[in-house]
């Protein structure tokens, strides 16, 4: 009976090994702004959710098992969730540095803005654009995907094999790939507006040497970069949060 007990701690705790590093690193649930210990007892009831939907296969593996397969276990367990939620991740980062990029287009680079997730400061437009973003992720349900997928990994990747180094690099890439494609696409109209009114002013600077034009300019181009946003932020959101849904459809 003992044995028993001790074997459905241990998978439970494999459970939580899985569970807690994803959500350590997803979006949302993985925020610095978010305490420790609520993340803490977060990962700890969905893994108390989940275990007993996988209990019968991670028993098995625990039983008899060695001090060096328990840590084999382990550390599997650990790397399948951080690399789920880095797949997660790394759409927000995208979008974060190419928030960042169409600040500096717009003329807002200079401008520093409210650190939320970040430990150095960012200009003011990328927290903007983060924050609903992640709201957005919440509001929609996309959550629960990423829950639903947690439950589903059990599937793809059985704890006892893990995932090998080429596949995780693999998918990371892609992943990679695919985020910074759908960020540069949200953010191209500002990348176009930035270059096409530097050179306006460059020219206009050239025709006119006398007059600081470049320094006259600034509150005319911040007001048509800000203008720019108002236009576009909602389809540019809506377009972000397709791309995170198809990829968490998958």
């Amino acid at each position: 009976m003992t044995t028993d007990i001790s074997d459905i701690i241990l998978a439970t705790f494999l459970v939580f090994c899985r569970i807690g590093t994803c959500l350590m690193l997803v979006p949302g649930y993985g925020s610095s702004s978010v305490p420790a210990q609520v993340r803490l007892f977060l990962a700890a009831a969905v893994s108390l959710s989940l275990a007993p939907l996988v209990l019968s296969v991670l028993v098995a593996k625990v039983h008899g098992a060695t001090l060096a397969i328990l840590a084999s276990l382990i550390a599997s367990e650990i790397m399948v969730g951080g690399l789920i939620g880095l797949l997660g991740r790394v759409f927000f980062l995208a979008l974060q540095t190419l928030a960042t990029a169409s600040a500096m287009a717009i003329g807002l680079g200079s401008m520093p803005g409210t650190q939320i997730d970040e430990a150095g400061p960012l200009p003011a437009l990328a927290p903007l654009v983060v924050t609903t973003a992640t709201a957005l992720f919440f509001m929609t349900d996309q959550h629960w995907e990423v829950l639903q997928g947690l439950a589903a990994s059990y599937r793809v990747w059985d704890p006892s094999q893990g995932i090998d180094a080429q596949t995780a690099l693999t998918l990371l890439a892609d992943r990679l790939s695919e985020a910074f494609v759908l960020a540069l696409r949200i953010s191209g109209p500002f990348m176009i507006y930035g270059v096409v009114v530097n050179f306006a002013v460059g020219l206009a600077n050239k025709l006119v040497p006398s007059i600081p034009i470049y320094f006259i300019s600034v509150p005319f181009v911040l007001f048509g970069g800000l203008l720019l946003l108002y236009v576009t932020i909602t389809e540019h959101l809506l377009q972000f949060m397709h791309g995170l849904a198809a990829w968490l459809g998958e």
